[in-house]
């Protein structure tokens, strides 16, 4: 099965077991438990929330321990909330200011999240123990993934 067919799959049971639930910690409990069942290239998921100007907290993740607070200006999951654009890091080891919560991490992916207004309310990580794991059907599905789900339609 390819990735993006893995992606829809992924998607559609998200969709069916969130059906009606508002709370946003059930919501991304559920889109990481699923993801890291699913997708066998990733080591670590998890989101960071924007609980203060210029920091990232951690939230719901699956995999070992994550760091615990990111600052804006540090690191991938840094510059995707600095910038609200997504991140591909094909080598980690090359990103400058890669912060190494998991030291066999080699590649990520990292994806805002935003609230209705637009303002980034979290980002959402993926690493992997491969190199270049992530490319443009990861971000197309992820980017597709946080707008649909993590902010229930009203």
């Amino acid at each position: 099965m390819n990735k993006a067919a893995v992606y829809e799959e992924c998607l559609q049971e998200i969709e069916s077991v969130l059906e009606g639930e508002a709370d946003q910690i059930a919501r991304m409990s559920t889109v990481c438990a699923v993801l890291k069942r699913r997708l066998p290239w990733i080591s670590w998921v998890g989101f960071y929330r924007s609980v203060s100007p210029g920091m990232l907290v951690v939230g719901p993740y699956q995999g070992d321990i994550g760091c615990l607070r990111i600052p804006h200006d540090r690191g991938v999951c840094g510059a995707a909330a600095r910038s609200g654009e997504s991140q591909i890091v094909p080598d980690v080891h090359a990103f400058p200011g890669h912060i190494a919560c998991d030291s066999l991490a080699r590649s990520e992916i990292v994806v805002p999240v935003r609230d209705s207004l637009g303002a980034v309310r979290a980002v959402l990580d993926l690493d992997s123990h491969l190199p270049a794991a992530f490319d443009s059907v990861d971000r197309e599905f992820l980017e597709r993934l946080v707008a649909r789900l993590v902010e229930p339609a009203s």
